[in-house]
């Protein structure tokens, strides 16, 4: 009678070390105020001793850092930047960036370029107004992919089970009214092109955003902040033909 084969095992390795760095970070990730020691040792289940090597070298290689005067850490920015030297994002930068500045100049408002990060909209550059108002959305900043218009942009213009997937997992606290509310609004966007809606964080401001294409799906969403005041020459609707002109050339330049 032949011998009946086990199932291999799943190889399972330990870094503890690692797992301590690792679980700093995204503790820190996920709060708005920096953390004392006592309070990240409990947060993370360590004691401090544990804790106070790891801080120690985080800080050292400038992942982490103090706010002068206390001993409060908070992250840098070394992990974002280190994201953004990634070969497909560095290459989009290089791309958008010229073009970014020559359509704030145009427009007289500022622009930002913003990628998907799992359920998150991030910001990964700006180009600030020419002129002396305007709104500027700082590098990094990130809020639910479907809570934004550059968000809602970048689910609109992905292929139909990414789309599908994205509103399932992203919208799953919605009510089912919220959330055919939102699939007509998706379905609005891909059928014009862009979104301009009116911000519902800071008043007199329209988001236009205008996905930039590859492969057939949205890898990034370029926006404008537009806003509305004397002496700008370019009105909304101009401003928008000119945010998708853009989009379009950057897209063109993509792989």
């Amino acid at each position: 009678m032949p011998k009946k084969e086990t199932p291999a095992k799943a190889t399972t390795y330990a870094a503890p070390a690692l797992e301590k760095g690792l679980d700093i970070l995204e503790l820190l990730s996920s709060v708005s105020r920096p953390m004392g020691l006592s309070d990240i040792s409990q947060a993370v289940g360590r004691s401090k001793n544990e804790i106070f090597r790891m801080l120690h070298v985080l800080e050292k290689r400038h992942y982490i850092e103090r706010a002068q005067g206390n001993d409060l850490y908070t992250l840098t920015n070394r992990l974002f930047l280190l994201g953004m030297e990634r070969p497909p994002l560095k290459g989009l930068l290089d791309i958008a960036l010229p073009m970014l500045h020559e359509l704030s100049d145009d427009t007289q408002q500022s622009s930002h370029l913003v990628v998907p990060s799992e359920q998150f909209m991030v910001v990964i550059a700006r180009i600030d107004p020419p002129a002396d108002l305007g709104l500027v959305v700082r590098i990094g900043h990130r809020r639910p992919i479907l809570e934004g218009t550059s968000g809602m942009v970048l689910t609109a213009f992905q292929l139909e089970p990414v789309r599908r997937r994205w509103v399932e997992e992203y919208g799953a606290d919605m009510t089912a009214k919220s959330r055919a509310e939102l699939e007509d609004r998706l379905v609005d966007i891909a059928r014009k092109g862009y979104a301009a809606i009116k911000s519902t964080v800071v008043p007199g401001i329209t988001d236009i955003s205008v996905p930039v294409m590859s492969n057939g799906a949205a890898v990034a969403s370029l926006a404008i902040p537009y806003m509305k005041r004397s002496g700008v020459p370019v009105s909304q609707a101009e401003a928008t033909r000119m945010a998708c002109g853009v989009a379009a050339a950057i897209s063109s330049r993509l792989p």
